[in-house]
């Protein structure tokens, strides 16, 4: 076969609702392997971007090429520029193909459409807003877990035409860096849901920022920066200094991270002007779209929820009762469980709504909220469950759920009879079952 010397060593097999994609080498080798093996699935998630975006801002996709183009290409390291070469002559090679500039769109689909767009949108029509972030997070360790390790856990929350494709676990060995094993989206050299773990010992997890309105065009990218921390850190403090090089405020994070060689753990919340680290070796950290830091929180977001239990304050106050009810006996099963929790601190009840851990934006009426929520019943919230433990880290391996953390389906007729206002997006949703926890290990397939 023509491409034999481009595919060896790699791989790629499914499993409940996952695709698990092992590649290496060079950096246009491993994109090439990369866009070989996920080619009509990358093309899937470029055509439903594409159509999608147009409704949600009046734009067309070239539009936002000919945008990222400009504005992300000075920014990117040449190694990940020739790393998105090679999948777009993998998509090719398989029968196939996307331009460049559309993996530009993909890679910073957030970034672009909720940061760039609402600085300039004034440009061409009125003011534009971000939009608030979703996921939910934690990271314990010392005292507060059962074996004195790291334990993390990340659901990843989003609008549905987006979040539904978070379904590939990555396993890289760069043939420079750290080898590295995250969850993300065909095409996507980085995770952006974000969970990740590395040969360096590092694993991290974050939840979006809410209300962050500074963005600053130029630098680098989010998604270069952070691809480039995971693959080159070799320490929290590298990782931190990595990301702020260059940075634009693009996808302000509280980033949760863990050294599993020293068992600290850290938030690094960073903004575009202020950022703050903090490191704990016993207690936790947990992460629900609002900033800790005060400066982050009052100077660079607008409408921010930190506590308002109406919003993200609710998962603030849920966070910290799960975490001190279970504070010493913190294991992977008590990850599984607290991703999982519906209890809404609002109300007092078990019901889940966009003021649960495991968040159901589809479910929530929003009549609490006013005009500061979310639209009432959107297609949207928690989309799956990954949980990760010092131990299995060393060992390159994690826990992830294909669908929501509670298990319960999404079924897009059945949504749609109910709910008719979201029929515009039914050509763009998929059902989703949730499928049981699966456990993923990196290295080598023989292994």
């Amino acid at each position: 076969m023509e491409y034999d010397n481009y595919l060896m060593n790699s791989y790629s097999y499914c499993e409940n609702g996952w695709i698990f994609l092992h590649i290496e080498g060079n950096p246009y080798e491993r994109g090439f392997q990369h866009g070989y093996y996920l080619s009509k699935e990358i093309a899937n998630v470029f055509k439903n971007l594409s159509q999608i975006t147009f409704l949600i801002t009046g734009k067309n996709i070239e539009f936002f090429m000919e945008a990222a183009h400009r504005i992300f290409v000075p920014g990117i390291d040449s190694e990940y520029m020739e790393e998105l070469r090679g999948i777009k002559e993998g998509t090719q090679a398989a029968g196939g193909g996307i331009p460049f500039d559309a993996l530009l769109v993909m890679n910073g689909y957030i970034e672009l459409i909720y940061y760039w767009w609402p600085s300039v949108k004034s440009d061409y029509t009125g003011p534009g807003k971000n939009k608030t972030g979703g996921c939910s997070a934690f990271i314990a360790t010392g005292k507060a877990t059962l074996d004195h390790g790291i334990v993390m856990g990340h659901n990843t929350w989003w609008d549905f035409f987006l979040a539904q494709y978070f379904y590939v676990i990555l396993d890289i060995k760069p043939a420079t860096g750290y080898r590295i094993m995250m969850q993300c989206i065909p095409g996507f050299i980085h995770s952006m849901s974000d969970f990740f773990i590395t040969g360096a010992g590092i694993i991290g997890t974050a939840t979006t920022i809410n209300g962050f309105s500074k963005y600053k065009e130029g630098g680098s990218p989010e998604f270069s920066r952070v691809r480039k921390a995971k693959q080159y850190a070799a320490t929290i403090d590298d990782w931190t200094m990595i990301m702020e090089k260059g940075n634009n405020g693009g996808i302000a994070n509280s980033w949760l991270l863990g050294d599993t060689n020293t068992n600290e753990i850290a938030c690094f919340e960073l903004g575009l002007e202020y950022s703050s680290l903090n490191k704990l070796k016993n207690g936790y950290f947990s992460g629900f779209n609002e900033a800790e830091d005060p400066r982050i929180r009052n100077l660079e977001c607008e409408n921010t929820e930190y506590n308002d239990i109406r919003g993200n304050g609710a998962r603030r106050v849920r966070w910290k009762q799960l975490m001190d009810m279970n504070y010493g006996s913190i294991d992977t099963e008590k990850g599984f469980q607290m991703l999982s929790d519906h209890y809404d601190i609002y109300l007092h009840i078990n019901k889940p709504s966009n003021r649960t851990i495991c968040g159901h934006s589809d479910s929530d009426p929003f009549e609490f909220t006013g005009l500061t929520g979310d639209k009432p019943f959107n297609p949207g919230g928690a989309m799956d469950g990954m949980v990760v433990s010092s131990a299995l880290a060393k060992d390159f391996s994690f826990w992830g759920r294909y669908g929501r953390s509670c298990c319960e389906p999404f079924y897009v007729d059945a949504f749609l009879q109910e709910h008719p206002q979201w029929e515009w997006q039914r050509e763009f949703l998929r059902d989703r079952i949730s499928q049981p926890w699966t456990f993923f290990k990196g290295w080598n397939k023989e292994q």
